[in-house]
């Protein structure tokens, strides 16, 4: 998404606003399983974001030949250690962009991570993983509407990660105008395009074609 942007711009700029809103959670969980506090937290994701895209680290992780992920989180990992080490504090998140983070929502979601004793690296790939499937959802979405399909979505999308009830399709077959063994050759088929956006979301962060399948792979177990 942001090589597709361009080197410098508008659009670049709008494309890791979108990486931002779409992934930050993942770096904040990670930092709170390390025992930081919420401000604290905060400050250092929109700092390590802030200093991803400043000094153009971005461009050292895009498209090699592993996880984007794992190569995001070593470099989170860096910049964590790099800041612990600093003996006066320093305003963080400065320059051309700012990450707007939502603390409260933050610490919302947070405060309903499972008591797993997981490491902070797990957390970090399960909600990325998460991540990634709800970036590929919001692009089922918008398809469905761009091509008329709004009310579809609107009322099958819950089927795309639970089996119905027994006559539930029957249930929901009206608001649709059609019979129920159509709503479920219909929910057959948007499952296929959600599979087929989260693939197209994968394939953003990879740069050789065999390792798509892996990272299907390892999303589903992240999950």
């Amino acid at each position: 998404m942001v090589l597709e942007a361009g080197s410098e711009g508008k659009e670049r700029e709008a494309a890791l606003e979108e990486f931002c809103r779409v992934y930050w959670y993942p770096v904040y969980a990670f930092i709170r399983k390390r025992g930081t506090e919420p401000e604290t937290a905060r400050d250092l994701t929109q700092g390590f974001f802030g200093k991803l895209f400043r000094q153009d680290w971005i461009s050292g992780l895009e498209r090699r030949d592993t996880r984007f992920s794992t190569r995001l989180c070593v470099s989170l990992k860096n910049y964590l250690a790099s800041e612990y080490r600093r003996e006066t504090a320093q305003k963080r998140g400065g320059g051309s962009m700012q990450v707007s983070l939502d603390l409260m929502q933050a610490e919302a979601w947070y405060g309903m991570e499972p008591e797993t004793g997981e490491t902070p690296e797990r957390i970090f790939e399960r909600r990325w993983a998460q991540a990634v499937m709800e970036a590929g959802l919001r692009r089922l979405e918008t398809d469905c509407v761009s091509m008329g399909k709004g009310l579809l979505y609107e009322v099958l999308h819950p089927f795309l990660s639970r089996e119905p009830k027994p006559g539930e399709y029957a249930e929901v077959g009206p608001l649709l105008g059609i019979e129920s063994r159509a709503v479920a050759v219909a929910v057959f088929r948007l499952r296929k395009q959600f599979q087929a956006m989260v693939r197209e979301e994968v394939v953003q962060g990879v740069k050789d074609p065999a390792l798509v399948e892996e990272e299907l792979r390892f999303l589903a177990q992240a999950l």
